[in-house]
């Protein structure tokens, strides 16, 4: 894998030109650096690369480690995130969390330092930094953000060195502040996780005299560490969210980082803001199985298949589906913070599920139930927009051929590739096999996170052009628009005024969201209203619009999209 001579002749030509002090020096070297079984290890498994390489090396040292289960859950099965870890033994502690994480996340890439860059066979894992000097080539930082941009995990020591003694115990020096760039940059949620491990006295000792002596020590200090255990302690995810707006300066929130993942490592509570894990997914041969056992509505153009889904206890569909609600509904600034987002009215609804055969993946859902029994006295639920809104008399027609949507995600690896269209077709099919509803009703929410005067603007236009014509209800927490905005459309022109909403929310940094564009264009002029706008304390404060369409206007161009036969092919 490397010999001592070649070391010096590359780092240190002006001792390789001494014949006398380059002899001497190799023969420590080779003693300290453990040139023989290193070199030995690379002959008998030459072969080993990445996680097998990290594996083998974790197995010659007899290397354990743990983590409470609950702990575990906390590292996310997908998204980006920024993982942050300290550095007690400066060797076998990094390929033990590489192989921690690895067991969650197969997309791991290891932010290295040149120390870590020398070991060949992790090169594949490795995106090369300069941690110590700084310099970092452009190239290298834009393979990082590249690969958290594209949804990828990125581990990063931010100490960039082995941990030194200490006052307060072994810490480690002074954190670099790259990683918070990075998570910045890509808006990424971090990750803490603190390990529980020392080096050997004699190590901290020389330290304290010669800290370059200390660092020569370290490989010899690895093969210390045979038949170690190294307890590790995995924090909450701190969301973007909790640290994107503060007054502090970069140094100071680094440092502010450094203390939260030492007092996880000493059982206390954090510094920042953190969100609950999202649960572990369903296991995909079971999911499978209980997918097929629902009714079948049909078929995408591009194999996609659409099923109906009504509770049944035990089922791993439900789960499922709460899980990825959940990371949906974070992923835009929502969500209720727990393992998985489920309630009670689930139990009594319908999911259309949108099934990818290939990937074995539930691409999203949507929920809705028959309003006329969800009414009835008995029910034990009711409607679940009863719970924002109050219904006045007056909603009979509603109520008796209604169905009442609402729900509806799709989860972000599937963003951006029609399967919000596709659950419409699936909503088509569902209509066309049950033709006695004419309304679709539901809540459709608007993030809290998009700013202030975006959010005005929204339920602005959309109270202008859909006022309430049909259906009576009451906010039970009624958003409060801000006066200045009250009158910036007129209600005369949806086009132009339509285009003029796009663009003031454009210059915010935000778009109309996808589902109040899709409600309000699918029938002709009166055929949508919005009979209100709520604020949900229980969904991190969204707003809340309730929306009715009625299905006897829909364009002719939205009936056949949706209910006729084009773009769907139907179930034998």
């Amino acid at each position: 894998m490397f010999t001592v001579d070649e070391v010096l002749n590359k780092h240190y030509p002006q001792v390789a030109n001494n014949p006398l002090l380059f002899k001497s020096l190799s023969f420590v070297l080779r003693h300290l650096l453990h040139e023989r079984e290193i070199t030995e290890f690379g002959e008998t498994y030459p072969h080993y690369e990445d996680i097998d390489f990290v594996e083998q090396v974790l197995e010659y040292f007899n290397i354990s480690y743990s983590t409470r289960d609950v702990e575990k859950e906390r590292i996310p099965t997908e998204g980006r995130v920024v993982i942050i870890a300290n550095h007690p033994i400066g060797s076998l502690d990094a390929l033990a969390l590489i192989k921690l994480v690895s067991e969650v996340r197969h997309d791991l890439k290891v932010v290295a330092n040149q120390m870590l860059m020398a070991i060949e066979p992790l090169h594949d894992m490795l995106l090369p930094v300069n941690n110590m000097q700084g310099g970092t080539p452009k190239q290298h930082l834009s393979a990082i953000q590249s690969h958290l941009k594209s949804e990828g995990a990125v581990l990063i020591f931010p100490a960039g060195e082995v941990s030194r003694l200490r006052p307060q115990g072994v810490r480690d020096t002074r954190w670099h502040s790259g990683f918070l760039r990075m998570a910045r940059q890509a808006k990424s949620p971090i990750l803490p996780v603190y390990i529980d491990a020392k080096n050997s006295p004699l190590f901290y000792g020389v330290s304290m005299v010669y800290k370059p002596l200390a660092t020569a020590l370290l490989v010899k200090e690895m093969f210390k560490q045979r038949k170690k255990h190294l307890p590790m302690r995995i924090g909450e995810l701190i969301p973007f969210e909790s640290y994107q707006q503060t007054t502090i300066s970069l140094k100071d929130q680094v440092k502010l980082f450094k203390r939260h993942l030492y007092r996880i490592g000493s059982n206390k509570k954090g510094i920042f803001d953190t969100q609950a894990p999202v649960a572990t997914p369903e296991d995909r041969k079971e999911l499978s199985r209980a997918i097929k056992q629902c009714e079948h509505l049909g078929q995408t153009t591009d194999g996609k298949s659409i099923y109906l889904y009504q509770h049944k206890n035990c089922s791993p569909i439900m789960r499922e589906i709460g899980r990825l609600r959940e990371i949906a509904f974070r992923a835009v600034g929502e969500g209720t913070n727990k393992r998985r987002d489920i309630d009670t009215y689930d139990s009594h609804y319908y999911h259309l599920v949108l099934w990818d055969e290939v990937d074995l993946e539930i691409v999203g859902a949507y929920r809705f139930g028959d309003a006329q029994l969800l009414t009835q006295e008995d029910h034990p639920t009711g409607l679940y927009s009863a719970t924002l809104f109050d219904y006045k008399e007056g909603n009979d027609a509603l109520f008796e051929q209604g169905l009442e949507l609402g729900r509806s995600f799709v989860q972000p690896r599937y963003w951006g590739k029609r399967s919000l269209d596709y659950l419409w077709f699936g909503i088509g099919a569902f209509l066309n096999q049950y033709p006695k509803y004419r309304y679709l009703f539901g809540a459709v929410s608007l993030s809290n996170a998009y700013p202030q005067p975006a959010k005005d603007l929204i339920v602005q236009f959309y109270s202008t052009y859909f006022p309430a014509k049909f259906g009576h209800a009451e906010c039970k927490r009624p958003y409060q628009m801000s006066q200045e905005i009250i009158h910036t459309f007129t209600g005369n022109d949806y086009k132009a005024e339509f285009t003029q909403l796009k663009h003031l929310l454009a210059n915010m940094g935000v778009n109309v969201p996808t589902l109040y564009k899709q409600y309000s264009e699918v029938c002709k002029d009166g055929g949508v209203a919005f009979l209100g706008f709520n604020v949900d304390p229980d969904f991190n404060d969204c707003i809340d619009g309730l929306v009715v369409v009625d299905l006897e206007t829909l364009t002719t161009k939205k009936r056949k999209r949706y209910l006729g036969d084009v773009n769907l092919k139907q179930s034998a």
